[in-house]
């Protein structure tokens, strides 16, 4: 018997509006008429670009951590929620403050669902960064999979908490479907990460001795991956990446900057010494998993969830470098006459 397509959301609640995946995933999502109502909530009003592309979408100024945001799922009898709003540490340097954020603002949404009869379905933007990274990870991180060493601290940590009150959650209501999505670390023309940064930085600070693989997930297929759950409603968790894997120093070297090997202690402070004011800082959390890397295992999200990215690793990188304006240090075509060279010198020495 073929199975049943769900019923489309009727009113879906939005956090984080004011970040890039937030709000643009409301714009989405007004979009579609199937949805009867669309609310977009942040404790921020979303630049004025951004309010315009959301169309029919009411804003609710509201701070998720405060226990109004229960009143505003009571009050218009809302059935999915979409928790984006962690999607700050994007680009917020990780302090008190925004771990604040992540794991009161959690509670508070997840305690505000388990109050409301209407909620039905919470969809959850947790990360890659919850498997960690050390020497000793398999070759590619399966959803159930747990890490080798966890975070202790940063965004990864903040969420792997969130993720544990969600899950409660779904044993205090069986009847709301929970959906987690895990992206892997995002690149595109429009969206200003750590990663992005850290490949625009003219010379790139690398570990020395070590060669991570890497996945990336472009920000198109990240949007339409937190669509596509939300429509879904599919519950489970599921990793979301891009096809394929690429080194550091390949990605290094297609953006066409110089790579600096250093130690391991001083991989964020170079970082720091080349990036200017606006950019979202490499911090030292994030110097275990540009030492060993981090490579998921996306069946389910083919299999279960039913979505397939548009963008391959090679393919998000290769826009990324050609539409965010990154200008590079060494053409692709100096890098590609200097390996045939290496490959040459080789072949002499056999």
């Amino acid at each position: 018997m073929a199975e049943s397509t769900p019923a489309p959301p009727r009113v879906v609640l939005v956090t984080g509006a004011s970040t890039f995946l937030g709000g643009y995933l409301v714009a989405r999502l007004a979009a579609n008429p199937a949805i009867e109502r669309v609310l977009a909530v942040d404790s921020r009003v979303p630049r004025k670009d951004l309010l315009r592309r959301m169309g029919r979408a009411e804003f609710l100024r509201i701070d998720i951590r405060r226990p109004t945001i229960a009143k505003a799922l009571s009050t218009y009898e809302v059935d999915t929620v979409v928790h984006a709003a962690t999607s700050i540490a994007d680009t917020a340097p990780h302090s008190a403050a925004i771990k604040e954020f992540n794991v009161v603002g959690a509670m508070q949404v997840c305690a505000a669902c388990q109050r409301t009869p209407s909620v039905k379905r919470l969809v959850l933007r947790s990360t890659a960064m919850v498997y960690g990274a050390s020497g000793h990870d398999p070759s590619h991180f399966a959803e159930e999979t747990r890490a080798r060493r966890e975070p202790t601290r940063g965004y990864g940590r903040d969420l792997l908490d969130v993720e544990g009150y969600v899950r409660g959650l779904g044993r205090r209501r069986q009847d709301i479907d929970i959906t987690i999505v895990r992206p892997q670390a995002m690149l595109g023309p429009r969206i200003n990460t750590r990663m992005s940064s850290y490949l625009s930085l003219p010379v790139v600070p690398t570990v020395i001795g070590f060669q991570p693989r890497l996945q990336f997930l472009h920000e198109e297929d990240a949007l339409a991956a937190m669509e596509h759950a939300t429509l879904a409603g599919k519950p489970g968790t599921f990793n979301i990446a891009g096809e394929g894997v690429v080194t550091l120093t390949q990605a290094i070297r297609r953006v066409g900057h110089i790579e600096l090997p250093v130690p391991s202690s001083l991989l964020a402070p170079v970082a720091g010494v080349f990036q200017d004011l606006r950019s979202a800082k490499l911090r030292s959390s994030q110097t275990e998993f540009l030492t060993y890397g981090r490579v998921l295992d996306t069946t389910r999200m083919r299999t279960e969830l039913g979505f397939v990215p548009r963008y391959s690793t090679l393919e998000t990188l290769d826009d990324f470098v050609e539409r965010s304006g990154v200008s590079p240090v060494i053409g692709a075509g100096s890098w590609k006459s200097l390996e045939q060279r290496l490959v040459a010198a080789a072949h002499q020495l056999q």
